[in-house]
């Protein structure tokens, strides 16, 4: 240690203003901000560093794990989570058989999700928990209707079997709110589904661990709503809660300890992380400011959903990437259960192999990896703790927003909350559909060697509604219609680069028209470079080619371009690749097709397809 102490004080501390000067030397006049300066989607302002003096003003770095407000967990000696596989129930006796099995294989979550217009009983309750004994696992019930009679059959059930009712952990999935917005409508009046949670928090009593209504922050998630967006709304769908129930008179300690908290988690790997740790932080702020001192009702449950917007059918095995940097992120940030669902579960029922990999990528973070062993792995992190604070504090603006308008239910109905995440939602399409937000394998880097006959997954008709429903949708879907058209063509167009020149310019804009051009789905025909233009036009029509991009250089296009216009006639659409300074001498020439970095690579595609008689 002394020799450690004797190295270190050899070099004098450099404080942070010492470095911003050696940054803006470095930077020789360039503008810090724009150079450097990070802008999130949550508006967000990210610095390039973060040093230890950038601690000083956060509150909650005084605080130790299991201390209010909760930002570092509940725990105080390890980072424990439930692993949650969902299970359809149509046949009781299949759903138990694949209960009890998958139990067998490390989860010890289970979410069984009902068909609507179950008659619930004890007898259909027994034949599915057969075998499963409810104070060893988390249970979660999902139904479609009829709340409170399927929590009197599963309490009738632990009667039948003498268990310890205390040990009962889970919840009942109830969320009127979070159907309503999704669906807009309810088949009752939403104030009287929020009144008929009075009835099931009235069976609260017999099951003291067991949650009975669950927010599904998820849902903004899976409507590509930001960060931010997630955390405030679903917090104050919450607070309506709190604030409704607690007027009609149930008491706001018992509510808070019934309520949980389901949130997507997406590929922002270090903004999910902080995520988790700000909803601890703010619910333990807002359940407060209802009187509510047990510590116990301050904490948040937290379970966590890897999300389905970023989710691909071409390439599906890049699913498997983000779920696991997904569910990294989630345990890293302490939630309470988690659950990561199959690659293929965005276009198909998934079989065996796509539900074992799901399992397993949670097993591996807690049995090879020891991500359950620490408590709070990310505190102290500069970066993540500023980022934990900002999170909260855009959250916090959010939220006072939304209660100033009347809160969660009023805003919606007002058409707010829609509004706030469709401007998000339309902005990520937008940079999608330039390739500025990456999907890897849909919009950049396709493999070009995959065909989908199957049809792509349905889209939901809300039908008549009374509000404008909180639309879910995926970021892919648009690529995916387009290639899916091309797939399902008579003959995949052929795209042939035509590379004369300048060898450095040839292949640079040659590698960037066969990765524009492959996003569709078509045959791409590349070349190492041809002696003369006449040689490469000849080559094109050869191939039979629907398209040809001329790929060269800015200065050599100005006759170039004109010359392969002219020996390609209308055999082919003639494309140049870059947008080069002669570009309205090439448009007057007759040249009509560009494409460069700047495109908009959805609509061009589309427009290609359309000219060459391929459609949606």
């Amino acid at each position: 240690m002394s020799e450690n102490k004797s190295l270190f004080s050899q070099f004098p501390p450099v404080t942070k203003q010492e470095w911003m000067d050696q940054v803006i030397t470095d930077l020789k006049g360039a503008d810090f901000e724009k150079k450097l300066v990070w802008k999130s989607k949550e508006g967000i302002s990210v610095l390039p560093f973060y040093r230890e003096e950038d601690l000083g003003g956060l509150p909650h770095m005084e605080r130790l794990p299991g201390e209010f407000p909760f930002v570092r967990g509940g725990e105080r000696l390890r980072n424990s989570w439930y692993v949650r596989q969902d299970i359809r129930v149509g046949d009781l006796a299949s759903a138990n058989r694949k209960a009890l099995d998958i139990l067998n294989r490390g989860v010890d979550s289970l979410g069984f999700i009902f068909e609507p217009d179950v008659e619930y009983n004890v007898e259909m309750m027994n034949t599915l928990f057969k075998g499963i004994f409810p104070e060893s696992i988390e249970l979660n019930l999902y139904p479609q209707g009829s709340a409170i009679e399927l929590m009197e059959a599963f309490i009738a059930l632990l009667d039948k079997r003498g268990a310890k009712k205390d040990n009962i952990k889970g919840c009942l999935e109830a969320d009127p709110l979070g159907k309503y917005m999704l669906n807009g409508k309810l088949c009752i009046p939403v104030e009287d589904g929020i009144k008929y949670l009075e009835g099931l928090l009235g069976l609260a009593g017999q099951l003291p661990a067991f949650r009975l209504l669950r927010v599904n922050g998820a849902n903004f998630n899976n409507a590509g709503a930001t960060v931010v967006q997630e955390l405030a709304m679903a917090l104050s769908m919450a607070s309506d809660y709190m604030s409704r129930l607690s007027d009609s008179g149930v008491d706001p300690s018992v509510l808070a300890k019934k309520i949980g908290f389901t949130f997507g988690v997406g590929s922002n790997y270090f903004f999910e992380i902080a995520k988790f740790r700000a909803a601890r932080m703010l619910w333990a702020t807002i359940v407060k400011k209802y009187g509510v001192d047990d510590e116990t009702a301050l904490q948040t449950d937290i379970h966590a959903v890897t999300s389905e917007w970023n989710k691909t059918v071409y390439d599906p095995y890049v699913n498997m990437l983000r779920t696991q940097t997904e569910a990294m992120s989630a345990t890293l940030g302490g939630v309470n259960s988690l659950t990561v669902k199959a690659f293929d579960s965005v276009f198909r029922e998934s079989n065996e192999f796509g539900e074992r990999i799901a399992r397993n990528q949670q097993l591996l973070l807690k049995e090879e990896a020891h991500f359950e062993k620490i408590v709070d792995p990310a505190a102290g992190s500069y970066y993540i703790e500023n980022l934990t604070s900002m999170l909260a504090g855009e959250a916090w603006d959010l939220f006072i927003e939304i209660e100033k308008r009347g809160g969660f239910l009023e805003a919606l109905r007002a058409g707010y909350i829609q509004d706030e995440v469709e401007k998000t939602a339309s902005l990520r399409n937008t940079n999608i559909a330039r390739a500025r937000e990456k999907l890897l394998g849909t919009n950049s880097f396709p493999n070009t060697k995959e065909k989908r006959s199957e049809e792509l997954p349905a889209k939901k008709d809300p039908g008549q509604t009374e509000i404008r429903p909180v639309k879910i949708y995926r970021a892919a879907e648009m690529f995916e219609e387009l290639r899916y058209a091309v797939d399902n063509s008579d003959r995949i167009p052929k795209v042939f680069m035509l590379t004369v020149g300048n060898p450095v310019m040839r292949k640079a804009r040659a590698q960037f028209s066969s990765g524009f051009f492959a996003v569709a789905g078509y045959e791409i025909i590349d070349n190492i470079g041809f002696d003369t233009l006449e040689d490469g036009v000849n080559a094109a029509l050869k191939a039979k080619a629907d398209i040809v991009v001329l790929c060269s250089s800015d200065e050599e296009y100005a006759d170039a371009g004109p010359g392969a216009h002219r020996l390609l006639g209308d055999k082919s659409l003639l494309v140049i690749a870059g947008e080069p300074a002669c570009e309205k001498e090439l448009r007057d020439a007759g040249i009509e097709y560009f494409i460069s970095m700047r495109s908009d690579l959805l609509s061009t595609l589309s427009g290609f397809n359309k000219v060459l008689g391929i459609n949606r």
